[in-house]
């Protein structure tokens, strides 16, 4: 993760919190009142953002601030466990507190959901990756902690790969044709994906020689039907309407990415909570 970046980041979400100042803290603490607290899990996760994310919240917004071993991104946890425990002034500490939390608490549910998805297709050659349906700003984050939950990403942006949707197809006219325009704009290094909703399309894509076929919202039948037909031309992934039930059944088809919008914009945060201690 890019700290600077992360820097940036954390500075805007701590101005939009404190804004011109922490009116209850400033007014019932001093600047030589020190103290220590505990950042702990009340329930079974895994960890995402905790030394990477959290601590660096406290870090910058005071750099006094110590933030003493946190548990490491991608471990498993049960209820009671301390992730992290930050000493240094007592207005700063209560000042991060919410912005910690909130980022901490949010990454951990992408991971820990993730975690579930990646355990469900063990045994078979599919690897569960994200979308771009992340939170507006936080998607360095989101997909950092996807990879934290054994997950892989997807395009982290539109300069990332070529990936011809269904609105492409239907404004170009078809899939040949916005093959053929891409293939005069890009380089040849660059692999193509096209979005696919039946067997026809499926079959239009193998002619184009597309390096990666998404099928869109099959059932089992179609996507084993389609993973028939491409018989290893292309990388096959699977999309839309995937979820803790239906994941396994699609993975057995063969495909070989499984992406999923709902591990960003639909994981549970976890309930992670700060105490204090003497």
């Amino acid at each position: 993760m890019d700290r600077n970046l992360l820097q940036g980041m954390i500075r805007s979400f701590l101005a939009e919190d404190i804004g011109r100042g922490d009116l209850t803290s400033e007014s019932i603490f001093g600047d030589s009142d020190f103290g220590c607290a505990r950042l702990v899990s009340r329930q079974e996760c895994v960890v995402a953002g905790c030394g990477t994310v959290a601590a660096e919240v406290f870090r910058v917004q005071n750099p006094a601030v110590e933030t003493i071993d946190p548990v490491a991104d991608g471990t498993a946890v049960h209820p009671g466990a301390v992730l992290l425990t930050v000493r240094g002034p007592v207005v700063d500490l209560l000042k991060a507190e919410r912005v910690a939390l909130n980022l901490l608490q949010r990454l951990s549910g992408i991971a820990t959901l993730t975690a579930r998805f990646v355990e469900l297709v063990r045994g078979h050659r599919a690897r569960i990756t994200d979308t771009r349906k992340t939170t507006p700003g936080l998607r360095l984050l989101e997909k950092y902690a996807v990879q934290a939950g054994g997950g892989s990403n997807h395009r982290f942006n539109l300069t990332d790969g070529v990936l011809i949707k269904d609105n492409h197809i239907a404004a170009c006219g078809s899939i040949t044709e916005a093959v053929a325009r891409v293939r005069t704009r890009v380089p040849h290094t660059i692999r193509i994906e096209v979005e696919t909703e039946s067997i026809e399309q499926v079959r239009e894509c193998l002619a184009c020689r597309v390096d990666i076929i998404m099928l869109d919202n099959m059932g089992i039948e179609a996507i084993q039907e389609a993973v028939a037909c491409i018989d290893g031309r292309a990388l096959v992934e699977a999309s839309g309407g995937v979820n803790l039930e239906t994941v396994a059944g699609i993975a057995a088809t063969g495909v070989d990415i499984i992406s999923i919008g709902a591990l960003t914009h639909s994981a549970p945060a976890c309930d992670i909570g700060m105490d204090w201690f003497v």
